[in-house]
């Protein structure tokens, strides 16, 4: 029976949440309290215009291998601005301890040098900005330190900042809530900045290489460049739907078509679809472009960009994620995806893999509802290699890995192979069980590019939810020529998890999407 005796009335909060609420109020106007005695002190407390001229990091690499002697004999001045993390008081003294961008640094305030200025200083709380200015110099427990003869409070924290030892630990909070979860724990900054390192990495690499970084259109008139599920949108002026872009790929092939032989964008997608570990709605993509190029070629530029990364953002080719040591320096694993599929079930062989019967079959055995069944049913070879390999060997595939010669059914935009059209110059890259990468030869036959649209249509027809338009303008530009070219897409947040060891893909969005809280 349900436990109805101690649940709350509607729109009644329990005990426990009044008395939290009732606290959170109190702290709240204590702190007004203070900020008004700031004013008549003359500060601001929301005020602007101070720029201090040293950061925490730049003092401890100056002065952080001194001795407390040399340093009482160069007396060096320091001048730096952060918010409180930490606070000691003894009467007529403190010591604080500010963080700015760049890390941490010790403050020593005291009555008989500050003056009127350390009335100020007590009613400074944890999360307040301040300013200090004076001495470098090391503390009895050999801390390197700021004896502060000039004290400049700046702004007010009205609310007080997580509990100092546990830190922001609910992770529904820590994702609402990013600015607290930045400021209490230090280790999810380092995140984001191996993932603004990571991108300024790949810019540099691919810029090193002719590319040209360009801007491409996020709302679209067709729903193109992958098979997904768009968001919609609306422009009022011209009374048109809009999708939001699932990715840049027929724009920036477009460009190859203008002669621009290499390009690449950093670039905002968005697809509508659930939410997971390894998904959010608005993600990040890389994709790169380049003529008189093949698959292979992709495949040899992306293991060196990958290694190189790993070595510039984490310091080793050898990244440990999870309880996996994955090693991103070359000799990468090179698979067709058939291979791959008799590798990882017994009992297929080079025959089975083109019957269609045989290949449904062995499918049903892990499908658990009817609906599943019927999309099985319905699909064809090529769909049917491709479901194989999600099932059985997707997962499995830890250490880097290319899974080449996908089916042309699955592949609408890439180039058929010369010797066998059932498959395409494709490839996709798999790291700790996940897409990474996906690339290919591209298709460059206006003709065959006609027919693959119309296969879309045709899908769509049969209730397939994840397919692409018809978009003539495309078809017109490949006519004009588009020479010889391979593209390719990767996942950025992705990686960013493989270079953090992040489980979730919300670790490495600062503002990821959750479900709406309750009203």
């Amino acid at each position: 029976m349900a436990d109805t005796e101690n649940k709350n009335p509607p729109g009644e909060k329990s005990a426990e949440a009044a008395d939290s609420s009732s606290k959170e109020q109190e702290i709240y106007q204590q702190r007004l309290d203070k900020a008004a005695r700031w004013r008549e002190a003359g500060f601001n407390p929301f005020g602007n215009g101070y720029a201090p001229r040293d950061v925490a990091q730049r003092i401890h690499d100056a002065h952080g291998q001194k001795t407390a002697e040399d340093l009482d004999k160069e007396a060096p001045q320091a001048d730096v601005a952060g918010r409180i993390v930490a606070m000691r008081s003894f009467g007529k003294a403190a010591f604080i301890k500010l963080r700015d961008r760049s890390g941490e640094i010790q403050v020593h305030v005291k009555k008989d040098v500050l003056g009127d200025l350390y009335e100020v200083f007590k009613q400074c709380d944890l999360g307040d900005f301040v300013a200090a200015q004076g001495t470098v110099f090391k503390s009895k427990t050999g801390e390197l330190s700021i004896a502060a003869t000039k004290f400049v409070p700046l702004t007010k924290s009205l609310r007080p900042m997580p509990e100092k030892w546990h830190g922001l630990t609910d992770v529904e909070v820590r994702y609402r809530q990013r600015y607290l979860d930045l400021v209490s724990n230090p280790d999810v900054k380092q995140v984001f900045l191996k993932r603004s390192k990571l991108v300024k990495f790949i810019r540099s690499f691919l810029d090193g290489r002719d590319f040209v970084e360009v801007e491409t259109p996020m709302m679209h008139p067709l729903v193109t460049g992958a098979a997904a599920r768009p968001f919609i949108t609306h422009h009022n002026t011209y009374d048109i739907d809009l999708y939001m872009r699932i990715a840049p790929e027929l724009y920036l092939k477009r460009l190859v078509v203008g002669g621009m032989e290499r390009v690449y964008e950093i670039n905002r997608n968005f697809r509508n679809e659930g939410i997971s570990t390894r998904h959010n709605p608005e993600f990040t993509m890389l994709e790169f472009y380049q003529a008189y190029a093949t698959y292979e070629d992709l495949m040899d530029l992306t293991e060196e960009m990958l290694s190189e990364a790993s070595r510039h953002v984490t310091g080793d080719s050898k990244v440990k994620y999870g309880e996996h040591t994955i090693d991103f320096g070359k000799g990468w694993k090179r698979i067709p995806m058939t291979e791959a599929i008799r590798e990882a079930v017994p009992g297929l062989s080079d025959k089975d893999m083109v019957d269609a019967d045989r290949l449904r079959h062995e499918l049903l055995k892990t499908v658990h509802s009817e609906v599943e069944r019927r999309a099985v049913d319905a699909m064809n070879h090529g769909e049917l290699v491709g479901a194989l390999f999600e099932a059985h060997v997707e997962h499995t595939l830890i250490h880097p890995t290319f899974i080449t010669q996908y089916p042309t059914a699955v592949s609408p935009l890439a180039r058929r192979n010369d010797q066998n059209p059932e498959i395409t110059d494709r490839f996709e890259l798999f790291v700790a069980g996940r897409e990474i990468a996906n690339a290919f030869s591209e298709l460059n036959d206006p003709l065959d590019q006609k027919g693959r649209f119309q296969a879309q249509l045709d899908a769509k027809q049969r209730g397939q939810q994840e397919t692409m338009d018809y978009d003539e303008d495309y078809i017109r530009a490949l006519e004009h020529g588009m020479p010889p070219t391979a593209g390719e897409g990767i996942g950025i947040d992705r990686v960013a998890m493989l270079f953090t060891d992040a489980a979730s893909i919300r670790d490495v969005i600062l503002f990821p999407l959750l479900k709406p809280l309750a009203k």
